[in-house]
């Protein structure tokens, strides 16, 4: 697909991992994650989606033994992610990540947010004020949270949990954020607020998420990507990929012949 270079935000070229164990989970994925733009990562449960997403910020290495081939590039410095001397968590900030269930850590709401400023060494607790303040306005929470900073994390609804995650993402700055089904575990409600807040963060970083839901890939992404049994099959703009397919294989996907 003809694309400007300079939208390309990062891109995984010829990736293979391998579990600890020695199973072949993706197999030679290749794919360009645009600029400002959401990609989605449709297909079947076990055919490697989450798996692809976690190697962009290497949480694979928290699991010793796995093992990853290829590359990763982060854009415009043409970082590899995956090279040796790059250190984890730099692209964690880089690359951050929100997960399936809303996983806010035993603290207020607050330091929730303030977590990634202080792990990267920031003491002025006016920048934290600032930056906690924005992260939470970032992620349309905090309207809802600001007389009650201190209150435990806990104490917040499911979605509200999950938009503090978004939060606490946000605080560093990330040039990509990584959705892991962030609305499975969630109520219709919240699932429309989440893809409201995806929608609007796509205009200051690049999101990718991956999603069994095929209505919202459609709602939400610019680009699609097909995976099965740890290959891309098909990657195309959403509104292709949705109504006129490359692949049979695709097709049968989207229509429900198979899956």
């Amino acid at each position: 697909m003809a694309q400007n270079k300079l939208n390309i935000k990062a891109e995984a070229k010829n990736l293979n991992f391998f579990y600890a164990d020695g199973t072949k989970a993706l197999k030679d994925v290749s794919l360009p994650v645009y600029e400002n733009k959401i990609t989605a990562l449709i297909g079947p449960s076990g055919c490697g989606k989450s798996t692809f997403l976690r190697c962009f910020n290497r949480m694979h290495d928290l699991y010793p033994g796995n093992r990853y081939e290829g590359q990763i590039l982060l854009h415009p410095d043409n970082t590899n992610v995956l090279a040796k001397g790059v250190d984890p968590i730099e692209v964690r900030m880089r690359i951050s990540m929100v997960f399936q269930k809303p996983n806010p850590f035993p603290k207020s709401i607050y330091e929730n947010v303030a977590y990634g400023l202080r792990v990267r060494g920031e003491r002025s607790k006016s920048a934290v004020d600032d930056k906690v303040e924005e992260a939470l306005k970032g992620a349309s929470l905090w309207n809802e949270v600001k007389d009650r900073l201190q209150d435990l994390a806990f104490n917040l609804s499911g979605g509200q949990q999950q938009r503090l995650c978004i939060a606490r993402a946000l605080a560093t700055d990330p040039e990509i954020m990584l959705f892991d089904e962030p609305t499975s575990a969630l109520d219709p409600i919240a699932t429309v607020n989440i893809e409201e807040l995806m929608s609007g963060l796509k205009n200051k970083l690049s999101i990718l998420i991956v999603t069994h839901n095929m209505q919202q890939a459609a709602r939400i992404s610019d680009y699609t990507a097909y995976m099965y049994l740890g290959e891309m099959i098909e990657f195309d703009a959403t509104d292709k990929i949705f109504t006129n397919p490359g692949r049979k294989e695709t097709e049968d996907y989207i229509t429900g012949k198979f899956g």
